[in-house]
């Protein structure tokens, strides 16, 4: 279908083509049967580019809306999610708060005393030892061989 349209713009964009080159013709002197027949021709040539750029033009304006309408698409399919998770989570909010006051009348706070209760007194923490320091090592002088080892017997 876009081929007949593009066709038929093609064929009005020749014959003005040709109308207004004749025009200008006429005005200057006669024109020969080959200057129009070339005429005819060369308007067929740029009316055919002229509709293809046209043509081109048009496609790329509508992609732009077809990706605005894609847009805004998807962003109401999330706006509808997220209303969903909204109503779903104040549900569960509502449920929580009802269970938690559920609980508070079921098993009421326990009365305060009136006879305040005396505290133990806490034992004082012991004193800390105090830090001993090691008696340095007196240097001794060893023979640098090393001692041997005990021999082991194995009794069988």
């Amino acid at each position: 279908m876009a081929n007949k349209t593009l066709k038929t713009k093609q064929k009005s964009l020749t014959s003005e083509i040709v109308s207004s080159i004749e025009t200008k013709l006429s005005e200057a002197g006669a024109a020969t049967k080959k200057m129009k027949k070339s005429i005819e021709k060369s308007a067929e040539n740029l009316a055919k580019k002229l509709a293809k750029l046209m043509h081109k033009a048009e496609k790329k304006a509508a992609k732009p809306a077809k990706a605005s309408e894609k847009k805004v698409k998807k962003e109401v399919a999330k706006a509808k999610k997220n209303a969903d998770k909204a109503a779903k989570n104040a549900k569960r909010t509502a449920k929580k708060a009802t269970a938690v006051v559920a609980e508070a009348v079921a098993a009421p706070a326990p009365a305060p005393k009136a006879t305040p209760t005396q505290r133990k007194p806490t034992p004082a923490p012991k004193p800390a030892a105090p830090k001993t320091s090691r008696a340095p090592r007196a240097k001794t002088t060893a023979s640098p061989t090393p001692t041997p080892a005990e021999p082991t017997s194995e009794n069988a």
